[in-house]
């Protein structure tokens, strides 16, 4: 029987460290049929060559505008049923998508499917103080576009990645879906091995905290109005 198509998409900036593995997670997936779409945003290093060493890839070249243009460029190129999203230094194991698609395929109410990620430090750096010892210990529930496998229409029904949140587009997108009620759910087994590295958004802690803040305040409010519509005059 013929499965669904899936979209993958790679939103690259200067990744020529890592690109490599994280393509090579991803072209030893055990579910086939699945498209690889690169999104260079505007990379100066070598990221273009590497991208071209594969075959089986799209390459998509923009201006440095990004990560969410960069996905969201990806999502209007991509021709997959369902998309799902690495970062240009995640590893997938290689039962990633065959997994989720199981999961979505099997539960059609489910619009988008999450996992557990497990995170480990590149050799050469200390461990950042916003990083907690246990979350190296032991397997996170990830809520991040890398764990994420979607059907495409939800994007079309909610939107794409907010361009105004440059760290924090990502948790947008998902309290947007939660305020919605879109169904999901969550494969309670790892499935990404989460770099972390003097490079990650991650390290623009104070940036983060401040659109953290922005989105819980946005989400509290149409919550609020939401209830207030129910309650009637």
């Amino acid at each position: 029987m013929c499965q669904p198509l899936v979209s993958i998409i790679v939103p690259v900036y200067n990744g020529q460290t890592y690109l490599p593995e994280t393509l090579d997670s991803i072209f030893t997936q055990d579910y086939q049929p699945f498209e690889v779409i690169i999104v260079d945003d505007g990379s100066t290093d070598s990221s273009a060559e590497i991208a071209r060493t594969y075959k089986h890839l799209r390459y998509i070249y923009q201006s440095n505008q990004g990560v969410p243009v960069a996905r969201n460029t990806g999502i209007a190129a991509s021709h997959g049923e369902f998309i799902a999203f690495s970062d240009q230094d995640d590893l997938w194991l290689p039962n990633k998508l065959r997994v989720q698609m199981e999961y979505l395929l099997q539960h059609p109410d489910v619009q988008y499917v999450l996992c557990k990620n497990r995170l480990f430090l590149e050799p050469e750096i200390e461990r950042p103080a916003w990083l907690k010892l246990e979350l190296l210990e032991s397997p996170q529930l990830d809520f991040s576009p890398g764990a994420l496998l979607a059907r495409k229409t939800i994007f079309q029904y909610l939107g794409p990645f907010n361009v105004n949140f440059q760290t924090a587009s990502d948790v947008d997108w998902i309290f947007r879906a939660k305020d919605a009620n879109i169904p999901m759910s969550i494969v309670a087994e790892v499935l990404v091995h989460k770099r972390i590295h003097a490079g990650n958004q991650s390290y623009q802690v104070n940036r983060l905290h401040k659109e953290y803040l922005k989105l819980v305040r946005a989400s509290i409010q149409k919550q609020r109005q939401q209830n207030h519509n129910k309650a009637g005059p």
